[in-house]
């Protein structure tokens, strides 16, 4: 599954943002999801072996209790296809900057 088929899913991307704030235990991930998306517990849990498979995810044993975390490898996949068109937008990024520095200075 490369990281698009991943990221396509909104019970992943939920998942993701949760684990990107801080670590979670997957009880506490499964609380979220099964109230935003009324899923089972079983399908959170296959959710979660999929970003853990998929390198989106850490896990971390602490005692019966399993703890997620983000993986930042997960995404250097996206990161190296979203390199290809920054060219796009970092051209526009550097004029509104220039823009708005002008903009300071007549303010004066």
């Amino acid at each position: 599954m490369n990281a698009f088929d991943v990221l396509s899913d909104p019970v992943r991307r939920r998942t993701l943002e949760l684990i990107s704030q801080r670590e979670h235990a997957s009880g506490e991930i499964v609380k979220v999801v099964e109230a935003e998306f009324g899923i089972s517990q079983s399908a959170v849990s296959q959710h979660l072996r999929i970003l853990r498979d998929t390198g989106f995810a850490k896990v971390r044993k602490d005692g019966a209790k399993r703890c997620y975390e983000i993986d930042p490898a997960g995404f250097a996949d996206v990161d190296a296809w979203l390199d290809q068109l920054r060219h796009f937008w970092t051209s526009k990024m550097d004029a509104l900057a220039t823009e708005v520095e002008r903009g300071k200075r007549s303010d004066k």
